[in-house]
């Protein structure tokens, strides 16, 4: 039982980085922060718009292949994975 509360631990430790991550990419960087980083240009747009229109879609592919790669090792780790 022990060894569940572990594994449940560091899952949802990695949940919540990946969501604050996600959210401060998304929420922060593309609304909250788009003024600032439109002064910033990038391929010919501002910034704070790639972040809103394209960032926050790339960081969530990419993140979605950091929670696979990190739930990989965490299944190996508690050997709840699958052979």
């Amino acid at each position: 039982m022990n060894n569940n509360i572990g594994y449940w631990k560091e899952n949802l430790r990695l949940v919540a980085i990946l969501l604050s991550i996600w959210f401060a990419v998304s929420f922060v960087f593309g609304i909250i922060l788009v003024e600032p980083l439109n002064t910033i240009r990038v391929g010919g747009v501002g910034l704070g718009f790639w972040f809103a229109q394209q960032g926050s879609i790339y960081t969530f592919l990419a993140l979605i292949f950091v929670y696979a790669k990190k739930m990989n090792a965490l299944d190996r780790k508690y050997n709840v994975h699958e052979d």
